[in-house]
């Protein structure tokens, strides 16, 4: 598999609408199968039917997502196992996206256990030959969360605002991964999420600076706040300060409401051309910023993965006219 993310100004230019990579996360599929087979320790057959969906819906990468399958926990015949099954299936991967395994966990214990697992996680990636992975400091759900129809409407744990132990702590951790990567040639991406120090664009761009790696940038996950029921940051601004930082890019859209007489606030997934944040927008801020990573479609609920292959191809049109419009 090749390399897909060197940094913009090792790049001759941008890949063509129809190469860029845009892999299909799989948020949909769950780690157990509905008869009760551990998706983990399946092998081939379980593995090779998820992700021949993903192939036949259009896609030609996909983002391992390890709420389904966590290669930093597989053996070297696992390993070599999911490189084939991923080959018989015509698929590359975007990045694998490490999920709710905070290094600054309170929990040292926790935490500790998290930096290993972030770090097998990229020697698993220079196995297969992937050149991303995505990180983050959010948690796992709390028992209010996992019981709400969408989570994001709880509250969920959060970063000690102002302790710079803590602080350095997820500097020095960070720091860490992104040095194992760069050995390797990969990429790691810090993925934005509420209530962490990867929370708002000034905390987010912050905490990229004090890591100080060449190979470590931002993912501009900025759905994960647009949902929240609460006041947010404006969404392109959110971009202009975070996507000149960025190597690579979670997307997704929700419709959002505020009602002003009882200050409730709404929030539900929405297809990218239909939900709050404009793409068309985004996708002209990320050109102009010399934005070159990969990208992954996301969406909660229903066929997550169809929703997807949508949202690709609704990228795929906005990218060819943009694109076009720089070469002109």
């Amino acid at each position: 598999m090749t390399n897909l993310a060197e940094p913009a100004t090792a790049r001759a230019a941008f890949p063509s609408a129809r190469e860029w990579p845009i892999g299909a996360a799989l948020l949909q599929f769950p780690s157990v199968t509905p008869d009760g087979v551990v998706v983990q320790q399946a092998g081939a057959r379980v593995w090779s039917a998820v992700l021949r969906e993903v192939a036949a819906a259009g896609f030609d990468h996909v983002d391992l997502t390890d709420s389904w399958l966590r290669p930093g926990d597989l053996d070297a015949e696992g390993l070599a196992t999911l490189e084939r099954v991923l080959a018989d299936n015509g698929l590359g991967v975007s990045a694998i996206s490490v999920t709710r395994r905070s290094v600054i966990d309170p929990d040292p214990d926790v935490a500790a256990a998290n930096v290993a697992y972030s770090l097998r996680t990229v020697d698993a990636a220079a196995r297969l030959g992937i050149g991303v992975v995505s990180v983050g400091l959010h948690r796992p759900l709390t028992p209010a969360q996992r019981a709400a129809l969408w989570f994001w409407t709880e509250p969920g744990p959060a970063d000690p605002v102002g302790d710079e132990r803590t602080w350095a702590k997820a500097v020095d951790s960070l720091r860490a991964i992104g040095e194992r990567a760069a050995t390797a040639g990969i990429q790691v991406s810090l993925e934005m999420y509420e209530d962490t120090y990867l929370g708002t664009a000034d905390s987010a761009v912050a905490l990229h600076r004090d890591v100080g790696l060449a190979n470590v940038g931002l993912n501009p996950d900025i759905g994960n706040l647009v949902r929240l029921h609460r006041p947010i940051e404006d969404w392109e601004q959110l971009l202009l300060r975070t996507l000149p930082h960025s190597n690579y890019w979670h997307i997704k859209n929700y419709y959002r409401d505020h009602d002003p007489a009882t200050g409730a606030y709404f929030a539900t997934p929405a297809p990218l051309e239909s939900g709050m944040i404009s793409y068309r927008r985004a996708i002209e801020i990320a050109l102009a910023c010399g934005f070159t990573g990969p990208i992954c479609v996301e969406h909660y609920g229903g066929d997550g993965l169809s929703v997807c292959a949508s949202n690709r191809e609704y990228l795929r049109r906005i990218l060819e006219v943009k694109l076009a419009a720089l070469e002109r």
